[in-house]
Order: C-alpha cells, then structure tokens, then sequence
C-alpha cells in the first residue's frame, strides 16, 4: 500500500517537545562504542515491535563501501517508509548499521552529501503518523542535515566508547564483567571480573568476546576463578600501559618488563603516536605517588582494605574533603578506582622503599629529559631498581 502524501502539520507534530524512545517516529542510536551502540538499538527495534505487533516491518542493512551502495540503501529505505503494512498498523524500519553517516571516502562523495540532504528534506515534511524508524550508525557526522534531522525531529542517543584515557575505565569495565558473568548464571568473584578488565582494556566488544571463551572453558562448573581467566584469556594491547603500574604494584617485575617491552615496540613503531617513554614514566610516578598516600591513609586508620571496589567508594565518601589535595592531578580520589587498586598494592613495599622510588623516577626523567642515554635501558634499570629486593630479603605484606 501507498503511504498517501506528507503534510507539513504532521512533520511539526513529530517535533513536539518531551519526546523519548517510547514516544519518538524518529530514533538515532550512535557514538564510537559499536557494541553500546548495537545492544541499545537492538533492545530500541524490540520494545517497538512488540508495542506495535505485525510482521512485516522491515530492517534494512546499510553497511555500505560504494557510493552506489549508498544509494541502494537510501532507495529502498525510502520505498520501505513509504510502503505500509498488508494489514495495516504501525509501520517500522530500522537502518541497522548505517556506515554512510560517517565522514569516510563514500560518505563524504559529493553524491552521496546530496542524497542524504535531499532526503533530510523529505523526511522533514513526511507524515509520521503510524510510522517509525530507528537509525543505528557508529560514528554518525555530527555536521550532516542527515543527523540534524534526528536532533531536531526526535531522539538521539550517542554511546561513547571506553578509552585508556579514562583514568575509571577499569572499574566500568569490572561492572560490566560482573554483569555479564550473573546474567550468564555463573558465580565469580569480584577478583575474576578485575581480572578480566585488566586483560581485556577498555573495550567493552572485545570484553563480551572474551566472557563468551570463559563461558565456554567453565561450561558445567561453578565458580569461575582467576585460574579460569588467566588461562583463556590473553591480555590485550590497550591493557598493557594499565598493566605496566599495575606489575609494578604487585611487585612482579618479570611481567613488568615483558610489559615494558610491548610498551617501548609500539612506540618505536610509532602504532599510537600519543604515547612516548616519558608518558610511561609519568604513569609510574602516578602509580608510586598513589601507593605512597594509599600507605599513610592505612597506617592512620582512615581507610581500610575493601574486598571489592564498590565496598572501597563507600569509604571514600567518609574522608575529610581538606585531608588530600585540591588539585586533580595530585589528589587520588580523582580517579578513585587506581587508587583503591593502590590500596592493595601499597603493602608489597615498606615505606622506605616508595620514598627511594619516588628519588629514582626523578632521576629517570632527569636522564630521560636531559641526555642521550638509550630510553629503554633507562626505564628496565628503573624497574629493576624498584620492584627488585635486596638479596636475601623475602617476599612479605607487613600490616598497615
């Protein structure tokens, strides 16, 4: 059936204030975090279909590479919105995996900016009524008439991705690992989702991948331990610059070193050009100040050990707010989740030993910053100096 022609009045209706996904004819889900992106729109698709009924709503595939792709795509999107239902009711499309809204080489053809603003323009005197479409794109181009479509006619959600400059990452992605593994019905402890975050990095995908292998290896027993993690699950790349602090909170320094290894690679071939051999000094300053304060806080009985991160934030809320300092840079609980990593960790050094540190790491970025001497072997003797013991000196935890 025919959709009959659009009126302006309905396409005013439809930008009505207070409209909400339960509510809204037009729907966009984007952002740089795909899998966010992908749960959202596909739990958005279901909750429409079932409030609408039916059968025959269409969901149209339009990961594109050409701008003949795009095209198809925008033709038969068009034809379904137009087109209703055989037997009547609420017509639904979702443009699932829209990759033509992003600035990449199809997009951004003279061709395909012309379509999408002309059919911006058509869609913003459509009839909306008994109609609704849901747009799924990573990475959506802000600047487009396309997407302003969305802002000023409906809803838009954007899902931003994880990153390693997210000094919280870790605890976001051991919330999500707890959530997975109860949802899949297993029992774990709060040290196997930790686990999990630091092998995996913020990357929320690659951590439901890595969930699915565990699920897998476990299948018909129960608990899953961090034996089970470290058996099948590789540490990722975007973890290592988390895992170099972390190997030396533990005072593991052959890990520590493989680390630094990894580290000073992608460096040299220039794979990430943000970081450099000061950046990963300046991490461990931050690791070292951070044990340093976690230490004090504990010989002083204002913070005690936490079995679990959630337990840890309950007890920062109760510190004095003028007991650390103001600035960000230097006051722990800016990035509350390290730090209550730190509080585990401060216990594998005695005080004496985290001052030293402290004097070596700026004698490394006095050498770093100031001579000609070979990066690497700068940071493997800064590792060696202080996460190794003294001959004869056992491994032990004193109490804070």
């Amino acid at each position: 059936m025919a959709r009959r022609s659009p009126t302006p009045d309905a396409a005013a209706s439809a930008s009505a204030a207070g409209l909400t996904p339960d509510s809204t004819p037009l729907m966009l889900v984007g952002g740089d975090d795909d899998l966010a992106i992908q749960q959202r729109s596909r739990a958005t698709w279901d909750a429409w279909c079932r409030a609408a009924g039916g059968m025959d709503h269409e969901v149209i595939e339009a990961s594109t590479s050409t701008v003949g792709d795009v095209l198809a795509v925008i033709a038969r999107a068009k034809e379904a919105l137009q087109t209703l239902p055989f037997f009547g009711g609420p017509k639904l499309v979702w443009l699932k995996d829209c990759t033509f809204m992003a600035d990449d080489r199809a997009a951004a053809s003279e061709t395909v900016t012309s379509a999408l603003s002309n059919w911006a323009a058509e869609l913003k005197a459509f009839d909306w009524k008994g109609v609704r479409f849901l747009v799924s794109a990573l990475k959506p181009d802000k600047r487009r008439a396309f997407f302003k479509l969305f802002e000023q006619r409906g809803v838009v959600e954007i899902h931003v991705g994880l990153s390693a400059d997210d000094k919280e990452w870790a605890a976001k992605v051991t919330s999500e690992a707890t959530r997975l593994l109860h949802a899949a019905g297993k029992a774990a402890d709060y040290d196997v989702a930790e686990e999990l975050a630091q092998r995996v990095g913020p990357n929320l995908r690659a951590l439901a991948n890595e969930v699915e292998k565990l699920l897998a290896y476990t299948h018909g027993r129960d608990p899953i331990t961090t034996r089970d993690v470290e058996a099948v699950v590789a540490r990722q790349k975007q973890a290592q610059a988390f895992g170099l602090g972390e190997m030396l909170g533990e005072r593991n320094l052959a890990r520590a070193l493989r680390m630094l290894d990894d580290e000073l690679w992608e460096i040299r071939a220039r794979i990430d050009k943000r970081k450099s051999e000061v950046g990963l000094l300046y991490g461990l300053v931050s690791k070292v100040r951070s044990l340093i304060i976690a230490r004090e806080l504990l010989q002083a009985g204002l913070i005690k050990p936490a079995p679990s991160y959630p337990a840890f934030t309950d007890q920062l809320r109760r510190l004095p707010p003028d007991l650390l300092p103001a600035d960000r840079q230097y006051n722990p609980l800016a990035s509350p989740y390290p730090f209550y990593r730190a509080t585990l960790q401060c216990r594998n050094y005695e005080p004496h030993e985290l001052v030293r540190a402290m004097e070596l790491l700026l004698d490394a970025n006095r050498r770093l910053v100031g001579s000609e001497a070979d990066e690497a072997r700068i940071l493997q003797e800064l590792l060696v100096q202080i996460i190794g013991r003294p001959p004869g000196k056992p491994s032990r935890s004193p109490s804070p």
